[in-house]
């Protein structure tokens, strides 16, 4: 996603911010609309819904531990979507990318979800319903680049309305390494960032797989037993290793999960020359 300035309108169809969404950068045709599922028949009687579109399911596991999402097109969307409330259960939002002009193609449509599949998987943050990795269509090299430049426009509203399917959750530059933190304490070995978001807990990063006394039977347990079910965590040996690049609410709750106790990741999580991140984000800034 580019970093430039840019000025996005949402329209609020119905006057409820917790309803339907229509979200768009204004200089650009590309529209995205939020549709809660509660009101899918009210999208459904809008015009915007009977037009070539890219749409996207959202939902949880319910376990709350996984994202999930579905990514499709069609060139008619309310036969579609109809269809998807009546055989899909895991999703509660469907958002849906159009052109003000009417202007999207099938070619489009075809290009922009195979497109869309390959980044959602290589950004991590929600797991896929899709079953397939899709096949790359025929595009002319015009017609990929406008495709390109939809997608981005996509990616910045579906972050904008609170869908960040395709931005990973740790920062992989050279500036974004020096920014490291780390956990020594209690046999684990864990590398994170702390971000906009939370903390990421980094894949690679090894924790004790026992858990003291204390916490047996306590959230901090079932939290811990869910990474392990969801494949976020994985068991060797004594230890946990983390797969994936995992985004906790606060630092405590990313030490918690490597130690296997009680901690206050502002203290655990180091630099390298052993700053607290209390220290580097929380003193420095005041």
């Amino acid at each position: 996603m580019s970093a430039t300035p840019k000025t996005i309108q949402i329209f609020l169809p119905g006057g409820d911010p917790r309803g339907i969404r229509v979200a768009e950068i204004t200089t650009r045709i590309v529209q995205v609309i939020e549709v809660p599922r509660s009101l899918l028949q009210d999208f459904l009687k809008m015009d915007e819904s009977n037009q070539v579109a890219l749409y996207f399911l959202f939902g949880e596991a319910e376990d709350d531990t996984e994202h999930k999402v579905y990514i499709g097109q069609t060139g008619d969307l309310r036969a579609r979507l109809a269809k998807h409330n009546k055989e899909k259960d895991f999703w509660d939002r469907a958002l849906v990318l159009i052109s003000r002009t009417n202007s999207l193609t099938q070619t489009h449509a075809l290009f922009l979800e195979w497109h869309c599949l390959q980044a959602a998987r290589k950004a991590g943050r929600y797991a896929d319903e899709n079953g397939n990795n899709g096949s790359k269509p025929h595009t002319p090299a015009p017609l990929e680049a406008d495709c390109l430049e939809i997608f981005e426009t996509g990616q910045t509203l579906l972050a904008t309305l609170g869908y960040p399917v395709f931005d990973p959750l740790a920062k992989t530059t050279k500036a974004s390494k020096a920014d490291e933190f780390y956990c020594k304490a209690s046999g684990a070995n864990g590398r994170g960032q702390y971000t906009e978001e939370g903390f990421v807990v980094l894949k690679g990063s090894t924790g004790r797989k026992e858990n003291v006394p204390s916490i047996i039977g306590t959230s901090l347990e079932r939290l811990r037993a869910r990474l392990l079910e969801s494949g976020v965590m994985r068991e060797d040996g004594d230890m946990c290793v983390f797969d994936k690049d995992y985004l906790f609410r606060s630092p405590s709750m990313a030490a918690m999960a490597l130690t296997g106790r009680t901690a206050n990741g502002w203290l655990e999580w180091r630099t390298k020359d052993g700053k607290t991140l209390d220290a580097v984000k929380r003193q420095e800034t005041a």
